[in-house]
């Protein structure tokens, strides 16, 4: 209110802003930054296998590399098959002399001439099939001065051919060949036949009288 002896003062009312906010821009204001490592998701289902792409081009081949070190010896294998030949042959003798007695004896031979690959056994006087095929077999013996000489050349427990002397006063030598036709596991041997009737044959030991061979022909 006007004052005792003054004069009213104007009222004063601003029309405008001040300079120092008339003429001001606003301020930047930076955005704030976002990890996105610490938003990373869980982990999706596998998808579906693609198409095989084209094969790519050859690549030079490398360089030879340099030999490994040695390896440790390995362990023994099994043992394989029995090896067999493609031929057999034999020729074997006896220089001892062999009465007949009560059963028939096989000839047991004592002279080795020819064993191929050991086919004929000399402990058992026999041959055994190895090579199946047909065989020549040949047997000589020397008979003895008043007694008769009687043996079978046998295949398997079966009499196959016989040499047969009769009772002479001079002795002789006889012979008796046979091709036969052999399967694996055959046996062939010679047996004196048994004691009805005096029977013999003559060897000594300083020749030899009696020989048995055999070989392979295809």
């Amino acid at each position: 209110g006007a004052q005792e002896g003054l004069s009213p003062r104007p009222r004063c009312v601003r029309c405008c802003e001040p300079p120092d906010q008339r003429f001001s821009y606003p301020q930047y204001q930076p955005l704030p930054q976002i990890n996105m490592t610490i938003l990373k998701g869980e982990k999706g289902d596998r998808g579906e296998r693609g198409m095989q792409g084209k094969f790519g081009k050859t690549g030079v081949a490398g360089s030879r590399g340099h030999a490994g070190p040695k390896g440790q010896k390995g362990s023994v294998g099994a043992p394989g098959e029995r090896c067999k030949s493609h031929y057999a042959a034999f020729s074997v003798g006896r220089k001892k002399p062999l009465h007949s007695n009560d059963y028939y004896q096989t000839l047991i031979f004592d002279t080795e001439f020819v064993n191929l690959y050991d086919h004929f056994n000399m402990f058992t006087g026999k041959f055994y099939c190895y090579v199946p095929g047909i065989y020549y077999f040949s047997l000589n013996v020397h008979t003895w001065n008043q007694k008769e000489t009687y043996l079978h050349i046998m295949r398997n427990g079966a009499e196959v051919v016989i040499l047969y002397a009769q009772v002479s006063d001079r002795s002789i030598m006889q012979s008796q060949s046979v091709m036969l036709e052999l399967q694996e596991q055959d046996e062939v041997w010679v047996r004196l036949y048994k004691g009805e009737r005096e029977n013999a044959v003559f060897s000594d030991e300083y020749d030899t009288y009696i020989t048995f061979s055999g070989h392979l022909i295809k």
